[in-house]
């Protein structure tokens, strides 16, 4: 047992981590955001794999999980609860910022038939924090909580351009034919959101949607969050994406500017 401290020890000297990181924590909740849209459910060898950790630590953070009610089993399968839900509603309630931007989302839907989105930088992730979608998408919306790839979409473009990231540094992949992957091209196109105030990006992200967002910046100017309006391609195209959508999200953006902190 002496010899376990002294390994673990030993381990956490090595990650630079203090003392007080709990490891079982950290494994527990990797466990917890394994699942995903493309993973609902999986059975204990798939969440190993998942997360790269022993099926015996695996099985311990499942069933303590599980028994705190934020997964379900049939035996088999695990999935996550609805009580998940309480961790980002405990979040939204605690981000001031939330509640003004669904207002937003909720109003730009209305006025524009269309969805509307607020995201703010997790990572090198775009995380939405507000939504809103007409009645058609309700059954395939995305929702609280959603992640998109900054790199490659125009909320994540509109939030990484203020950062003065190296593009170099992001970790890029090719999602559809149109994503821009070529780190110096990539630049070039922060420094124009933060020039020209918007990011549009055409089908990077996902075939047959683009998107359109602004920065929401707080009474100092710094940016706090992005909004966004996506759409068919079928529905809008370029053009309209700039004439139509854009002057109602610098608007709101604008009018935001007073409410968020």
């Amino acid at each position: 047992m002496t010899r376990l401290r002294e390994t673990d020890a030993e381990k956490r000297a090595q990650s630079g981590r203090s003392p007080d990181y709990l490891e079982a924590l950290a494994r527990g909740l990797s466990v917890l955001t394994a699942f995903d849209g493309s993973r609902p459910q999986m059975t204990l060898s798939d969440v190993a794999r998942a997360v790269d950790l022993p099926r015996a630590t695996v099985r311990r953070a499942l069933y303590t999980l599980t028994e705190l009610g934020y997964l379900e089993s049939d035996g088999k399968l695990f999935r996550l609860t609805p009580q998940v839900v309480g961790l980002a509603g405990a979040y939204l309630g605690s981000a001031g910022n939330a509640p003004a931007l669904q207002i937003t989302c909720d109003w730009l839907c209305r006025k524009l038939d269309e969805a509307c989105s607020a995201a703010v930088l997790h990572g090198q992730e775009a995380v939405m924090v507000a939504h809103a979608s007409p009645p058609r998408f309700m059954s395939s919306a995305p929702g609280l909580g959603f992640r998109v790839p900054a790199f490659c979409s125009a909320l994540g473009r509109v939030l990484l351009s203020e950062t003065g990231i190296d593009a170099a540094t992001l970790q890029m992949r090719r999602l559809t034919p149109h994503t821009v992957i070529d780190s110096s091209e990539l630049q070039i196109q922060l420094g124009k959101v933060a020039g020209d105030g918007y990011a549009l990006a055409d089908q990077e992200a996902e075939l047959g949607f683009r998107s359109i967002a602004v920065p929401v910046r707080r009474f100092d100017g710094r940016i706090v969050a992005a909004l966004n309006i996506g759409v068919r391609i079928e529905r809008a195209g370029l053009p309209q994406m700039r004439s139509e959508f854009l002057p109602h999200l610098l608007r709101a953006a604008e009018e935001l500017k007073s409410q968020v902190i």
